[in-house]
């Protein structure tokens, strides 16, 4: 039976943990073992919601030591990106296991995504695939001394990650090209990945390549087909206002046996104040107001 991880991240609004895909772990043969990436690639997991550490590495590492005479895995990617150090951590535990890795796209590795595929041994992608490359990403609360540490941080990042792209490099094609290409933030498909990359173009795929992720509208250059389209919300303030007086009025009523008429909203005790500010939070957090 396949193990999937469901990957989770805190959503910086709401401070709630949601959803963002899965790990999906199969033991096919004796010999072959297949781990797909679907969705972000982010440092918690289901193994425990409330810790900082990288999970999601740490359970592709136990994945990797249950493993016993496996000479090939197979590694598919459909994700958006996400954290650096954790797509890194599982790039080189993929890449120090003692078996043929196999990186397949199967619609789009987009940053820490693509750089992920770029550790395995081979690299197959259909022709309309897509694969993405920029600069590192940050965010950075703090002094001059710390935003200037944080830059040296990103700046280490892309040294890695370029590192990472050159031993995928065809010959002729040099650091500079490929930074250039990471600078300005580049797309690129199966078959123009050909034109720099030792990959093997498969057949192209037979819808064109999307996914989901919390990360496409934080690029520059996201196809539009691929942004997260916010459908604009009306909310009528007079019948919202009607509905919690009414639900209000209610709740006060059959607290006190029905004495308060359908206009009297208010509770008469500090008591009732507290019930009442209890019910318009509640009320509000359900409608996602605050």
């Amino acid at each position: 039976m396949p193990n999937i991880l469901q990957l989770k991240k805190r959503d910086g609004r709401t401070n709630k943990l949601k959803n963002v895909g899965t790990i999906e772990i199969k033991n096919q043969t004796t010999d072959t073992a297949d781990l797909y990436f679907y969705g972000d690639i982010v440092s918690e997991s289901w193994l425990s919601e409330w810790y900082e550490d990288d999970m999601c590495p740490k359970d592709v590492v136990k994945f990797l030591e249950q493993l016993e005479g496996v000479s090939t895995i197979n590694v598919y990617i459909n994700s958006g990106g996400g954290s650096v150090f954790a797509g890194l951590a599982i790039g080189h535990k993929l890449e120090q296991y003692p078996a043929q890795i196999i990186g397949h796209t199967d619609g789009i590795a987009a940053s820490i995504a693509g750089v992920l595929l770029m550790f395995c041994d081979k690299v197959i992608m259909p022709s309309n695939a897509m694969l993405m490359m920029h600069k590192p990403l940050s965010s950075c609360v703090g002094n001059a001394d710390a935003m200037r540490k944080e830059a040296e941080i990103l700046d280490q990042c892309q040294k890695v990650i370029l590192g990472v792209y050159m031993k995928k490099a065809k010959e002729g094609i040099t650091e500079e090209i490929i930074t250039e290409m990471i600078n300005k933030e580049t797309w690129l498909t199966g078959e123009e990945m050909q034109e720099y990359f030792d990959i093997e173009l498969s057949e192209s795929l037979q819808t064109a390549a999307s996914c989901e992720s919390d990360y496409f509208d934080k690029y520059s250059n996201t196809p539009k087909n691929l942004r997260q389209e916010q459908t604009p919300v009306t909310i009528d303030i007079d019948a919202l206002a009607a509905r919690l007086a009414e639900k209000l009025a209610g709740t006060f009523s059959e607290k006190n046996n029905g004495n308060l008429t359908p206009n009297q909203t208010q509770p008469e005790t500090p008591e009732d104040n507290t019930e009442l500010e209890k019910l318009k939070a509640a009320i509000l957090e359900d409608l996602d107001l605050i």
